[in-house]
């Protein structure tokens, strides 16, 4: 395959995972236009963002799975036209209840998208090329999330919220027409059935646990079910010959440290980027065009940082980078909890989220790599959507969870540096799946 041709496949995979990482994060600084403007109560606007997490969180193993069984060039195209057709309706929404239900049918292009473009980089890359481009996809889960919250406000303040998601319908058009262009087409990787049982019981097992943590009424029934379904899952992944998620794939210490760490450390991220542009906004009197933007110190060095990922990679390797970067960012996290009017925005949030800009861009890139390593060719859909699904339902619950806690102190500031301090703790729990399992897998391969 000509390199011309290897750079455009990376640009259409980066571009298309950036897009459904933007409208992951880009409705944070969006939620009070998009309030006022189709008078929604606070519990109807949280489901304008559980819509899309039930769906994207519930659907992420059946969406690997289906690309290693009838083609990943195919179900990416798939992705792409319902994730732009979701998109639409989303910015054509009158009601609640059509754009929380178009948020719900987008959230299942992302579902398909996320394992498929990890899955696409897997399949055109090998070596060290693969590794450079796993490092920029990496760096893309970050940047995305981060810059989502910065052109949230600006649409927000500036535009239209509805020219956000009015935005990726021309771009998946575009990325459909590249795919057919420069994506080889590719068959099954191996002849297998989808696993229905295990489809079926994953579906209700990840939909259950992510409504157990963000829906408002049955949660513990919703919690039973996915304990229940989930462990149905397990078992039915164990005892057939043709899994959707082979159990093999967690035997590895390096892959299970990956899956682990990535969880911690994206429960805390999400956390901190649903929150602190509030606590600028409330306590510093920002708009959300301006809390957006206070966000350019975390995401421009992260930017910076992660292009030299691969570099720093082939000198240091990757653990050595996850365990900086995951310090790193939880000293800026510890910091950001003595943030106070008196300290204000330079000392209290910019200097921490320079840190944790250093930090997330040595850290994301290493984890992607940890969540794929040793991974056989016929596993790639699998493994992929497995990093995705543990960044999805690991960003879910951590928010869930710490504004849970963080909410019962009434004091909003109070209730700041208390999620802060949960966020940290997360961060720590993240670096020791790191030092506990992937770096003895490092001792044992220098030996």
């Amino acid at each position: 395959m000509k390199k011309t041709n290897k750079k455009v496949i990376l640009a259409i995979i980066l571009i298309s995972y950036f897009m459904i990482l933007l409208d992951n994060s880009i409705i944070f600084t969006g939620t009070v236009k998009i309030a006022a403007e189709l008078n929604l109560s606070q519990t109807t606007l949280s489901w304008v963002t559980n819509a899309y997490s039930l769906t994207f969180g519930g659907l992420l193993l059946l969406g690997g799975s289906i690309g290693d069984i009838i083609g990943r060039k195919r179900v990416f195209m798939i992705g792409l036209t319902v994730f732009a057709v979701g998109s639409l309706l989303v910015g054509l929404a009158n009601s609640a209840v059509m754009i929380i239900l178009a948020r719900a049918f987008q959230g299942i292009g992302s579902a398909i998208l996320a394992p498929t473009t990890l899955a696409l980089l897997m399949d055109s890359f090998s070596g060290e090329v693969r590794t450079r481009a796993i490092a920029a996809y990496g760096a893309t889960a970050g940047i995305g999330a981060s810059i989502g919250l910065v052109i949230g406000g600006i649409f927000a303040s500036l535009l239209s919220w509805r020219d956000g998601f009015f935005i990726n319908v021309p771009i998946a058009i575009i990325m459909i027409g590249l795919t057919v262009l420069f994506i080889p087409t590719t068959q099954a990787t191996q002849a297998k059935r989808l696993d229905l049982i295990g489809a079926l019981t994953s579906i209700i097992g990840m939909t259950a646990l992510v409504y157990s943590l963000v829906g408002q009424q049955g949660r513990l029934l919703a919690l039973l079910v996915a304990v229940v379904a989930i462990a149905a899952f397990i078992w039915q992944e164990a005892r057939t010959k043709q899994p959707m998620m082979p159990l093999r794939l967690f035997a590895d210490c390096e892959r299970l440290g990956g899956y682990i760490a990535r969880f911690f450390y994206l429960d805390a991220m999400l956390s901190m980027w649903f929150l602190t542009p509030q606590i600028m906004q409330t306590h510093l009197g920002f708009t959300p065009l301006q809390a957006g933007i206070g966000f350019f110190p975390l995401t421009v060095v992260n930017f910076i940082v992660a292009l030299q990922v691969s570099k720093l990679t082939t000198r240091f390797g990757n653990t050595k980078l996850l365990t900086v970067g995951i310090a790193t960012t939880a000293i800026g996290m510890c910091a950001l909890g003595f943030f106070s009017e008196q300290v204000g925005y330079a000392l209290g949030i910019a200097v921490p989220m320079i840190l944790m800009g250093i930090g997330q861009g040595l850290t994301l890139s290493p984890l992607t790599v940890a969540g794929v390593a040793n991974t056989l060719p016929a596993d790639a859909g699998a493994a992929s959507g497995v990093v995705n699904m543990v960044h999805q339902i690991g960003g879910s619950i951590g928010m869930s969870f710490i504004v849970a806690v963080s909410a019962t102190f009434k004091n909003g500031l109070t209730s700041y540096h208390v999620a802060m301090g949960l966020a940290t703790v997360l961060l720590i729990g993240a670096l020791l799946a790191v030092i506990g399992l992937i770096l003895p897998t490092l001792k044992k391969e220098s030996e």
